[in-house]
């Protein structure tokens, strides 16, 4: 059975044990002729929970933990005659998996029985064909002991599954027995059920952290072990982007970093004033009925995927700037270009500054409004020295995640400013930058133990601290603003 099918069953069993524990309160107190300490229904929760709860949590725990355990046992039998000169063992667990994945698909098939699956370790030329009819393709030869380690690991599996799924089973009943049978009218259900709910909010509460803590903690750990194969000072100062998977690598991180910033900043060139300008004329000039159409239309453009904006780079803005911009005035030949991926993400960025400062500018209490208009302002004076100052600490808040959201944009990136790592002002030029870069090295087959892969943790890692930072000045300025103004 799946884990899908085991939590259906799981909340079965839950179900069912809410409906025996109310039933057993209620019984109780009429046998005895005393009232409940709590709702009959807070007996039923109780029994419900500590069916539910425990057994999902320990089949949450044997998710995680199996793969990391049968690999590792796996990976011990595997002799290092069939690792690749200059790889890794994880390469070789790439291909157990998958021709242990296809193992499992020929049997479901049921052309081959468990038996015959022992008698294709004679003719492996064999099961490589039959792995490529389900879809498993390969790209070399079954060496006989990664056909062993794939039985192998299948055969784990199998076991594992089936123990967990009992192991859960067992757990839920178990459990739901214990919490039935120590039902009694002076049990306190209500207060076990809220401590329980209780327990439950605080752990979703930690997702967020424990999430934040685990990318950290995954992005500190390969980056560093991408700077002992590779030198830092190299990596943040070097001015040559050039990965060789062969070796002879040079990753010069400012190439990368220029693209960022100069597709980030006209991107911010384009949404912050045409945002602005929106967000103004929609909080101060607007009627009632144009803004209740004006704001939702413009904030679809938020909504829309970023693979769309992409297309809408290569296909339309892309070529216009060419043939109508760069290559009249000489600046270009490439449709791919900082301008081009620029202008398409600055139009994705301006719901949000408009949004944002839209909101921010309403929020700027009436009563000044009222106190320029009344020393005799107009309302563009008002709006230029009254309006716009009170509200400039929110609005730079806005930019800033704006920035932020700039910044870390892959596919318009991809599609529209190209993949060349240069340092270049010419913004017809096709440039790249470190979001691109990181999909690039992790994309195909990859080591993850040469510096051509872990390279990619670097770079993520600094785009994080970058990005984090942003976000964290963002929400200093616009906590600062609402202390000022609430």
């Amino acid at each position: 059975m799946t884990p899908g099918t085991i939590a259906i069953i799981v909340l079965i069993l839950a179900a069912i044990g809410y409906v025996l524990g109310r039933r057993r309160a209620l019984q109780a107190a009429k046998r005895e002729g005393v009232k409940l300490h709590s709702l009959p229904g807070y007996y039923g929760e109780s029994v419900a929970l500590f069916t539910a709860v425990p057994a999902l949590f320990l089949m949450a725990a044997w998710l995680f933990l199996q793969p990391i355990v049968i690999e590792s046992s796996i990976s011990a039998k595997i002799p290092d005659s069939v690792v690749p000169e200059g790889g890794a063992k994880s390469l070789v667990m790439v291909d157990v998996r998958r021709i242990s994945d296809g193992l499992g698909l020929i049997l479901a098939q049921g052309d081959v029985s468990e038996s015959e699956l022992v008698d294709m370790r004679a003719d492996l030329t064999n099961v490589r064909s039959r792995l490529a009819e389900v879809g498993v393709a390969l790209g070399s030869d079954v060496a006989p002991a990664v056909f062993e380690a794939a039985k192998s690991y299948r055969e784990f599996d199998s076991i594992a599954s089936s123990v967990r799924n009992v192991a859960v089973i067992v757990v839920a009943l178990a459990f739901a027995f214990w919490a039935w049978s120590r039902i009694t009218p002076k049990m306190r259900a209500r207060n076990i059920t809220e401590t329980f709910i209780k327990a439950l909010l605080m752990g979703s509460s930690l997702v967020a952290i424990l999430t934040t803590v685990g990318i950290v903690a995954s992005l500190l750990f390969e980056s560093l072990q991408f700077f002992q194969l590779y030198p830092a000072s190299e990596f943040y100062f070097s001015t040559v982007w050039n990965p060789q998977f062969r070796g002879g690598s040079d990753f010069g991180f400012l190439p990368l970093l220029w693209g960022t910033l100069y597709v980030s900043f006209v991107a911010l060139l384009v949404a912050v004033p045409i945002g602005l300008m929106i967000a103004i004329y929609l909080a101060e000039y607007s009627g009632r009925a144009l803004r209740s159409f004006a704001k939702p239309a413009i904030e679809v453009l938020a909504g829309i995927p970023t693979i769309v904006y992409g297309l809408f780079a290569l296909i339309t803005v892309g070529p216009f700037l060419r043939d109508w911009i760069a290559q009249p005035l000489g600046l270009g030949t490439s449709s791919a270009s900082v301008m081009t991926a620029g202008l398409v993400m600055g139009i994705m960025l301006i719901p949000f500054i408009s949004s944002l400062s839209d909101d921010i500018i309403n929020a700027v209490p009436q009563a000044m409004r009222d106190g320029s208009y009344g020393l005799g302002a107009t309302q563009s004076e008002t709006i230029k020295q009254v309006i716009l100052p009170a509200a400039l600490p929110g609005i730079v808040g806005a930019f800033l995640l704006a920035a932020s959201r700039a910044i870390g944009e892959t596919m318009i990136v991809v599609m529209g400013a190209g993949a060349a790592a240069r340092l270049d002002l010419n913004p017809f030029e096709a440039m790249t930058t470190v979001t691109v870069k990181i999909v690039s090295q992790l994309t195909g087959d990859t080591e993850f133990a040469s510096p051509e892969t872990l390279v990619a943790f670097a770079l993520g890692l600094t785009l994080f601290v970058f990005t984090l930072g942003l976000n964290v000045l963002a929400l200093y300025i616009v906590r600062k603003y609402r202390e000022q103004y609430e």
